[in-house]
């Protein structure tokens, strides 16, 4: 609500273009109403000044049309001393808003009287700046801190005032609604200053979707303890403030964004580009400008045309979406993404499960206060119509592969450092691809790369990547998962296989989804910690240190572990851990219950993370959830009904336990070692632990190091004695620990547990075993990872059917690599892999784990894929 000064000031004021501020000190402050000689009393608590009748009546007009969503919920500040609220611009909707919020919040409203009316003005609220011009002219903004001045003056003048400011931000039209019509897309709130007639129609419009967002209070005194001269401390002060509404409101509806034609004429005009154009020419022995037209297709073949009225019309057709084929979508940890993102670049880097990811965090950003990112999507995805609506959406597309091509790969580069040097958020995922596992996929640091490039080249606002864990129930692209793993080709993306596949998604039903928030990942801690002097060393185009590597390596690990730390164990998860362990993938229900219980208690005695999350079911419950979505069977016998899962649901289940493998591992080691011995020593079961764990911890981002696992270990059999599945046979650190006797249902719930890992020590067996066979200096690391995929895939065609990743080669090449990493084995200059006497104590070890039978079988195996492959090989 404009506020106006004395009455035969406030048309002139109105009307005149600010002069320039003559220089003032202390002894020269503002014009202030004459002080009292005493000091000023307070005006009665609480009590509001009645706003004109105007103003009365414009606020029992507009209640229908408002509806307010405060944020936090519970305000950042204490009421133990006077409030000021702090509006970014004058207005009388801003202020009617704020007092209704204030009301409902139960907070002082901004038309009462401070104490000792310090503002002169009888309200408890200043505006950093007003709209000039009528009802029907351009608005033009004008600065006007006289409030702030005054405010300022009076503490100085008078020492027992104590007002604190609270920073207000108010947002018509941000949060979509499905009652919104169409046309209210176009008045939503966005960066433009718009004038009264243009409010209105978004107050009628969409003032039902209000967020009216609270922010930390500072005292007065804390300002004036600079001890600076009146004048700089006011235009400190509002710069300050006029900083923190621009974070917030870039934070809520994002930048300030330009269109795709200016970006892409910008990264064009970057000196990068035009040096990569340049030799482009060179090379092609062509003129300039057909290299710059070749530069010009790769830029709009890449960019966003990021289109506000898209996504929020995106928004509507959505929420229906989600609605039809889920019963909800559960966010957790969304508060502490609140609290980082004002004033940093913010990179959400989520797993990868499904083509619903970038949908689903889209959606529930936006539908949160938070301004959807710019989202890295494969140039397949490029289709006719979709394309369109991803990339206004805010997708931009690459390529698969950019090696060999430096011009597109700079232009992509510089397209990626115009984005994060004007502050857009980014989205991207670094496994490359979604997971057919359901594990997380290495790492690929490629834009990680390019985004740190980016930062050093131009470090002026922090970045953070946020690591997200999407959970499902049911996966839309199951059975075609299920095809790649077996051998067939991945389907190629028309529009006409989308339309096809909507039709068959919408004749289904996929539980519910979970999104989880992990705990973020600091670049400038990341740098700090690998390059203390990196601001001095900077960063040239051309350029890379000695620790960039290293940086996005590192980078790109912590982001899989904290995705890890952020999991959420569903119920069908528990279900798959449970039933997977057995030959026929069933139970007696009993079994089941028993197992999901004690699933359950490991997850709570012995917690992964504090972002973990755990479904609240009970066994019985989780049971009745499966069967009702139609995971689960459920067959009728007089001694009591079995559960089981069967045929193609059997073989996605291994997708849903392998989602939270990571959290079982160190229950999973120490059952697996009593599989086949009765009695083990406490510290040899901690030695063994240690050994295998770096192999561990490289394929299921553990978070530990190698004493951190070895005291979890501790823990977890302290926790299987106490619920009677191990005995302590004597006491002391090398004490010895047993397991029951013959088939008992305790070791029966051991093998379960322990099912879920031992598959991976046997991919281990396989892969030391082969090397051990063929000897020193004869086999490659290509040569091995081919032969222990067809040794795998052997065990798993003549025993036992295996889990699809069970012979995944990319497995294999992940645990060679480490072998390397720890020296185990080395490259020797004919490009053959040796090794030494500590690799057989290593196979000797997997005696402690593995059954004599299973070993014999490895071993039996392996020299018959080895002889296959070199007679295939010979000439």
């Amino acid at each position: 609500m404009p506020c106006a000064a004395p009455k035969p000031n406030s048309r002139n004021l109105s009307r005149r273009r600010p002069r320039p501020a003559k220089k003032m000190t202390e002894q020269a402050p503002l014009p202030l109403p004459p002080p009292a000689p005493e000091p000023l009393p307070p005006p009665p608590s609480g009590k509001p000044t009645r706003p004109p009748l105007w103003a009365r009546i414009i606020e029992k007009i507009l209640v229908p049309w408002i509806e307010i969503k405060r944020e936090p919920t519970i305000p950042p500040f204490t009421l133990d001393r006077p409030v000021c609220y702090v509006l970014e611009n004058y207005g009388l909707s801003n202020t009617l808003i704020l007092d209704r919020a204030c009301r409902e919040a139960g907070l002082p409203s901004p038309l009462a009287t401070l104490p000792g009316d310090p503002l002169g003005r009888k309200r408890a609220y200043i505006a950093l700046s007003r709209r000039g011009g009528g009802l029907w002219t351009r608005p033009k903004n004008r600065n006007h801190s006289d409030g702030l001045s005054r405010l300022l003056m009076a503490h100085r003048l008078y020492p027992d005032q104590d007002v604190q400011l609270v920073p207000v931000s108010i947002f018509v039209g941000r949060a979509p609604a499905r009652q919104s019509g169409w046309f209210s897309v176009l008045f939503s709130e966005n960066w433009a200053l718009v004038g009264r007639f243009r409010r209105l129609l978004a107050i009628l419009l969409n003032g039902r979707d209000t967020v009216v967002q609270f922010s930390p209070s500072v005292r007065v005194w804390e300002i004036l303890g600079e001890d600076l001269p009146h004048e700089r401390a006011v235009r400190k002060t509002s710069r300050v403030l006029r900083a923190h509404f621009r974070r917030i409101r870039a934070a809520v509806i994002g930048p300030d964004l330009s269109t795709r034609r200016l970006l892409v004429d910008r990264v064009l005009d970057a000196e990068p580009v035009r040096k990569a154009i340049a030799d482009q020419a060179r090379r092609d022995g062509s003129e300039y400008l057909e290299a710059w037209k070749k530069a010009h297709g790769f830029a709009w073949e890449i960019a966003a045309d990021y289109s506000n009225p898209v996504v929020r019309s995106a928004s509507f057709a959505l929420t229906g979406f989600w609605n039809r084929i889920y019963d909800g979508v559960d966010v957790h940890h969304l508060d502490s993404l609140k609290q980082v993102a004002p004033g940093h670049e913010v990179v959400y880097v989520p797993c990868h499960r499904s083509h619903m990811d970038y949908l689903l965090l889209s959606y529930l950003l936006y539908t949160h206060g938070i301004v959807p990112p710019h989202i890295v999507a494969g140039i397949n995805l490029n289709m006719p119509v979709i394309g369109s609506i991803l990339r206004r959406g805010g997708a931009f597309f690459i390529r698969r592969s950019i090696r060999g091509n430096a011009l597109y790969a700079v232009v992509l580069g510089e397209y990626v450092a115009q984005l994060v040097g004007e502050g857009f958020s980014i989205e991207y995922f670094i496994e490359g691809g979604r997971s057919r596992t359901g594990r997380l996929l290495a790492p690929k640091g490629g834009m990680i790369a390019m985004t740190l490039k980016a930062f050093l080249r131009a470090p002026r606002r922090p970045v953070v990547f946020q690591p997200v864990y999407i959970g499902y129930e049911k996966v839309i692209e199951g059975k075609s998962y299920l095809d790649e793993l077996t051998g067939q080709p991945k389907q190629k993306e028309t529009i006409w296989a989308l339309i096809k596949g909507v039709a068959e998604i919408l004749r289904e039903h996929y539980g519910k989804v979970t999104v989880n928030f992990g705990e973020p990942v600091f670049m400038d801690a990341m740098l700090a910690k690998n390059a203390p002097d990196w601001r001095e060393q900077g960063a040239e185009s051309d350029d890379k240190p000695a620790w960039f590597n290293d940086t996005v390596d590192e980078i790109a690990h912590q982001i899989q572990v904290n995705i890890n730390r952020a999991a959420d164990v569903n119920p069908i998860n528990l279900l798959a851990v449970a039933l997977l362990s057995t030959p026929k993938h069933a139970m007696a229900e009993s079994d089941l219950l028993a197992q999901l219980a004690l699933s359950k208690k490991l997850l709570a005695a012995l917690p992964y993370s504090d972002r973990v999350t755990v479904t609240a079911k009970s066994p019985e419950e989780i049971i009745a959830y499966g069967e009702k979505i139609g995971v689960l069977t459920r067959r009728k016998h007089p001694l009591g009904d079995v559960i089981g899962v069967e045929g193609e649901t059997a073989v996605l289940q291994s997708y849903f336990r392998n989602n939270s493998l990571h959290l079982f591992s160190a229950a999973a080691w120490i059952a697996l070692c009593f599989q086949n011995n009765r009695r083990l020593s406490r510290t040899g079961l901690l030695r063994l632990g240690k050994t295998i764990y770096p192999f561990i911890q490289e394929e299921l981002f553990l978070p530990w190091n190698e004493d951190e696992f070895a005291e979890r270990l501790s823990a977890t059999i302290d926790l299987f004695i106490a619920e009677g599945l191990l005995s302590q046979v004597s006491e002391g650190d090398d004490g010895y620990i047993a397991r029951g006797p013959g088939q008992t249902d305790e070791v029966f719930r051991l093998r379960a547990i322990a099912h879920s890992l031992q598959q991976a020590f046997e991919r281990y067996f396989i892969a030391i075993t082969t090397l051990v066979k063929n000897g020193p200096r004869t086999l490659s690391a290509g040569e091995l990872e081919t032969l222990c995929h067809l040794a795998a895939q052997r065990l798993s065609l003549l025993y036992a059917p295996a889990a699809p990743e069970f012979f995944d080669k990319s497995l294999f090449r992940s645990f060679i690599g480490k072998l390397r990493e720890l020296k185990l084995v080395w490259l020797c200059p004919n490009g053959k892999l040796d090794f030494d006497e500590r690799l057989n104590t290593w196979e000797k070890d997997a005696k402690l784990v593995l059954s004599r039978e299973l070993r014999h079988t490895i071993t039996k195996i392996s020299p018959e894929a080895v002889s296959k492959v070199a007679g295939n090989a010979a000439p």
